[in-house]
């Protein structure tokens, strides 16, 4: 049974039984305290929470989610993934536990020719809550299930909550038996891969107050109970594939298959190859899938997650043997073997591709200059007599270079030295520590959004700022400091909720309006606007006057010339999309966009600079479009029929059912947008287009002002190309000549006065050379010389003088001012390190004298640091260094 087959059977299944089906969300969760969607009920959580009310009494889907926390588990067990499909049906106060578990079992057990999976009863286990008796009793009823094949497991197994107070409930799982063959005998409890967990109902039933982990009051139950299930794509397929593991289903062994023929090496006749081609074939497919839904490789956030499983991938080919470029090879693999279920990971492959490539081949020249780096650390440990590499190297090379431990265990073990993975281990669990306690406190944060739910109740807040920029409207809600209150007086910062707004929140880009919000004995002024939920709008103002209540009468006002030019910016946006689909083709695909009164931001997929002559001609294609008057045009429709019309959907951006088509100039531009734009592209006034920029190994990031704001920053440039030619007496058109010779002129006279200096110095080599002394059977130069230009000039003048001290040991130590720091630098000859001396022992001695720092090679070395008075005792610090 395919996995395609698995979907369909499921959809169909619930579908037919009264349930909405629901699409898959994208990856990119709309959850601010989540990087993805790590689970099936995500896309739901607002409703099973009852924040927002729920447009459906039961859903069903099919959703994509992404988990990386068990990465270090992939390839190892069977059923671990990175990517995955949660196959799930819901119920918002409609069926409950019975109804749950008499869908789960028929599913389950009817025959695949009536549309079902076909499991065999007997290979079937179900573990409950321990207090759950009425589940048990349900078990029985439904399945027929004897008390043996029921297990009753601890909360920490069999009980859902989010941690926080709110809804609660427990939990019933089912449980495929395997066989002996994979483990002893004893049901789920025995904690064996021989039975594999295969889908889990959550019955959302209580009411839970404050507390942590198991400690926490049940506070009653729930006046609507839900249902929320979740069965395990991957885990049936290759259960009802009659496969091994996860990664030898039929959308993913393509791609091991793959590694395999490109490595040479054959799947199941070695363990450590067969884990390395399961993180291949599962960190492609990740990948692949990341990159459909508008993620790029980044270092930092979903970008970092990305870019972190295409370099294990790159990383586990080479451990394989194949240290030249394959994605090439793998992607298409993955692609071939996932289009049939997602379409959009062929339509984008283009894009795909040229992220990934890109990425693999920023990677390969990363691991080059890691394997120098650690190069460079091996030998120093090597000469210093140690046997093990810092671990605070290794921890460099991985959070910096991303060059993976593996890795570099594996060069130091060849040159023979160790490194203290409990060291670096303990490193990179404090930067876990801190990501976690930012999350925690990120989500903490953001976990009282139940205080929105009484106003979300109430339904959506209407957006009228489309038409008008004043409307009339009611406070409907006020919240301070995260509680609901009934009023806000003078000085106070709050939420304001109200039936309706003109005032544009942030979205697609584009920042919240600035304005007012008006009434009989009050005024606010806008510092921000969000949709903190779905449907609901939040203004946060400050009081600047008067007191406002809940209840009250208010207008909100739009400030005028704010949105006029936000409305220039997103069109322009839109303009230089358009221009650069036009130049460069339609791969050049927005990734992103920011704009706001006089400003855009545009990210591109492209993976090379452009030129000044593009970046001209993009410029001026968008100026024409603006020249040429064009009339801007916008539809409601829903969204298949825009998608037909050709309307381009933004990564990064989510849209509903029903969506805007914004169009300038008929099809030239034409993309789903919610954003304010001018009625005609003339409106706009002027595109200075005044930066570009790489923000990725395949993405680039264009930057123009808008409006007044590009007029203003042309005239400033104006004013000081004016300001040149009066200096310079040279006409506006021969200014770049004449500053290229100026330019000339002067780096010649640089090189003559340093040539100069060069010479000054050289000739007080032979002064210095009679300053030597002997300390034991060592001569000895240890001078301070005054200030020099910089330390290059200093180090010359000390090889200069051990030069002059011929064939006995010697060692010279200079000290100068260069740059206002005191500096040293110490050289030995060859006899002098055959005794033993050291120019970098020396170096760092006499820095710290000077409060600062040093070191370097045997044969030169320097040192520096802040206090220029102790200049003398740091050279006497040498002297006695070499005695």
């Amino acid at each position: 049974m395919q996995t395609a087959d698995i979907q369909n059977r499921w959809l169909t299944f619930f579908g037919d039984r009264g349930h909405t089906i629901v699409p898959s969300a994208s990856l990119v969760s709309d959850d601010p305290t989540l990087l993805f969607t790590v689970a099936g009920m995500v896309p739901f959580v607002p409703y099973l929470t009852g924040l927002v009310p729920p447009p459906f009494p039961r859903a069903t889907s099919v959703q994509k989610c992404i988990r990386t926390l068990d990465i270090e588990e992939v390839g190892k067990t069977p059923r671990h993934g990175t990517f995955f499909q949660m196959n799930g049906n819901f119920s918002f106060g409609d069926y409950f536990k019975e109804g749950a578990i008499s869908y789960a079992w028929e599913l389950l057990t009817s025959e695949e020719s009536k549309g079902g999976l076909g499991f065999d009863e007997k290979d079937l286990w179900v573990t409950v809550y321990k207090d759950d008796d009425e589940a048990i009793d349900l078990w029985k009823k439904v399945a027929g299930l004897k008390d043996e094949r029921i297990q009753r497991l601890e909360m920490d197994t069999n009980y859902w909550s989010t941690g926080q107070p709110g809804p609660a409930g427990p939990c019933s799982e089912i449980f495929f038996d395997r066989g002996p063959k994979y483990g002893v005998d004893g049901g789920p409890a025995t904690d064996d891969d021989r039975y594999v967990e295969i889908w889990n109902l959550v019955f959302m039933q209580y009411l839970r107050g404050e507390g942590q982990g198991k400690n926490f009051e049940i506070l009653g139950e729930l006046p609507k109970k839900n249902i929320d299930t979740g069965m395990g794509m991957e885990r049936v397929a290759f259960i009802k594939q009659g496969v091994e593991n996860f990664y030898e289903i039929d959308q993913v062994r393509p791609v091991l298959d793959m590694a395999a023929e490109l490595s040479g090496r054959k799947y199941g006749h070695n363990h450590d190859d067969d884990v390395r081609m399961r993180v291949i074939a599962d960190h492609v497919r990740s990948s692949l899938m990341l990159m459909s839904d508008g993620v790029a490789p980044t270092n930092e956030g979903r970008g970092y997650i990305l870019r972190r499983l295409l370099r294990r991938t790159v990383r586990a080919m080479r451990l394989l043997g194949v240290e030249e470029p394959t994605f090439a090879e793998l992607f298409p693999a993955s692609r071939d073997a996932m289009k049939a279920q997602y379409p959009e990971v062929s339509t984008e492959y283009d894009r795909i591709s040229r992220l990934a490539l890109g990425e693999e081949e920023t990677f390969l020249r990363t691991l080059a200059s890691g394997t120098t780096i650690l190069d460079v650390a091996v030998a120093r440990t090597q000469q210093a007599g140690d046997k093990e590499l810092p671990s605070d190297t290794a921890f460099l090379l991985h959070d910096t270079y991303g060059f993976p431990i593996d890795l570099t265990l594996e060069i130091a073990e060849e040159a023979g030295l160790s490194v203290d993975r409990d060291a670096f281990d303990a490193l990179m669990h404090r930067q876990r520590t801190l990501a976690k306690e930012d999350a925690k406190s990120r989500k903490q944060h953001l976990a009282d959004l139940s205080v929105y739910s009484q106003f979300r109740a109430q339904g959506e807040t209407a957006f009228t700022g489309y038409e008008y920029l004043t409307t009339d409207t009611t406070v409907l809600g006020l919240i301070v400091d995260g509680a609901s209150v009934s009023s806000a007086t003078a000085g106070q910062i709050a939420e304001v909720i109200l039936a309706e707004t003109s005032l544009y929140a942030e979205s697609g880009g584009q920042e919240a309006d600035a304005g007012t919000i008006v009434g009989s004995g009050f005024e606010l002024e806008v510092l921000d606007v969000q949709r903190p939920v779905k449907g609901l709008i939040s203004h946060k103002v400050q009081v600047t006057s008067g007191e406002v209540g809940v209840g009250d009468a208010a207008t909100t006002l739009v400030d005028p010339d704010w949105r006029r030019g936000a409305t220039q910016a997103h069109s322009a946006t839109h303009l230089i999309h358009a221009a650069l689909r036009q130049i460069l083709g339609p791969e050049a695909h927005q990734s992103g966009s920011y704009n706001k009164a006089g400003f855009m931001r545009l990210d591109f997929s492209w993976n090379q600079a452009l030129s000044p002559a593009t970046k001209s001609e993009i410029e001026e294609v968008a100026n024409n479009a603006v020249r040429d008057n064009l009339e801007v045009t916008t539809r409601i429709m829903n969204l298949d029929e825009a998608k037909a019309l050709g309307a381009m959907a933004l990564f990064g951006e989510k849209y509903g059912d029903t969506v805007r088509v914004v169009e300038i100039g008929g099809p030239w531009s034409l993309e789903l947008c919610a954003g304010t734009h001018v009625e005609r592209s003339s409106e706009i006034g002027l595109i200075n287009l005044v930066s570009e920029s790489s923000v990725g190994s395949a993405n680039r990031r264009i930057e123009s002002l808008v409006g007044l704001d590009a007029f203003r920053d042309l005239a400033a440039e104006r004013a000081i190309v004016s300001e040149l030619t009066s200096s310079l007496k040279t006409p506006r058109e021969q200014l770049p000549d004449r500053i290229a010779e100026l330019v000339a002129n002067l780096k010649a006279a640089e090189r003559k006065i340093a040539q100069y200096e060069q010479g000054q110095l050289a000739q007080r080599i032979p002064a210095l050379v009679e300053t030597a002394q002997t300390v034991g059977s060592t001569r000895v130069v240890a001078e301070f010389i005054g200030e020099v230009p910089s330390s290059d000039d200093l180090r010359s003048l000390v090889t200069g003088v051990r030069e002059r001290l011929g064939d006995a040991p010697a060692v010279v130590a200079l000290a100068a001012v260069a740059g206002g720091k005191p500096a040293v630098i110490v050289a030995t000859n060859e006899r002098a390190r055959g005794a033993g001396i050291r120019a970098g022992v020396l170096a760092k001695a006499a820095a710290g004298v000077l409060g600062g720092g040093g070191g370097g090679k045997d044969d030169i070395a320097q040192g520096g640091g802040s206090d220029a008075a102790a200049i003398p005792a740091a050279l006497d610090a040498v002297i006695a260094g070499v005695s």
